[in-house]
């Protein structure tokens, strides 16, 4: 019997997944990695007397050229707030599954006020001074987001559990350390972990972008 205007409002609503969503917000994803990526190539030939190995990436977000970087880093930031939109409208099941939701979201925010307070261990002492609390959290929010994951993304491939689980494993043992690494080539290593975190980016935005195939 269809349903009259008296039994459809008491009707759930539809549900189902967007493709063209998907396929953007994949796109995005990817996106957002090449303009980061871009933006540090850039900024390591424009700022003068930069060293690529031994500089960090913070270094080249301080000071006249800041906004090469910054502009990357915000990018980047919309990539993973629009991955974790995907995350939230392809829901793969389990509270692991929305803790990731979460760990995406503070990411994204996280690495947006990196390049939004410009501070950048440049002897800045104004005001409050954050920078290494939020590297902290950013540390933290990847290590959950890929562990947090890596059993729903199971359900549409093994193979994204396994590749979320070596992610994250790469970058517990990786990560730390960065802070016990002379200056002299802690620089080409934080590129290194940038390209980790790119790794858990491109992987999630693979599995939304062959679900939106299909």
């Amino acid at each position: 019997m269809p349903p009259t205007a008296e039994t459809d409002h008491q009707m759930p609503a539809e549900i189902a997944e967007q493709p063209l969503l998907l396929r953007f917000l994949s796109l995005l994803a990817v996106l957002g990695c090449i303009a980061l990526a871009s933006s540090i190539f850039i900024a390591d030939f424009v700022v003068p007397d930069h060293d690529w190995i031994a500089d960090t990436i913070s270094d080249l977000g301080a000071g006249r050229y800041e906004f090469i970087v910054d502009i990357g880093l915000y990018a980047f930031s919309a990539a993973l707030i629009g991955l974790a939109l995907s995350v939230a409208h392809v829901h793969l099941g389990g509270w692991d599954w929305s803790v990731g939701i979460i760990a995406l979201v503070v990411f994204g925010l996280l690495v947006f006020l990196i390049g939004a307070r410009n501070e950048y261990g440049d002897n800045d002492s104004d005001g409050w001074v954050i920078h290494i609390y939020l590297v902290y959290g950013l540390g933290v929010m990847m290590t959950v987001a890929c562990f947090a994951m890596a059993r729903g993304a199971a359900r549409a491939s093994p193979r994204y559990h396994n590749i979320l689980i070596g992610i994250g494993i790469v970058w517990v043992v990786s990560a730390p350390v960065f802070f016990f690494l002379p200056t002299d080539i802690d620089g080409i290593y934080e590129r290194y972990l940038g390209a980790v975190s790119f790794a858990l980016v491109l992987s999630l935005a693979h599995l939304f972008y062959q679900r939106a195939k299909r």
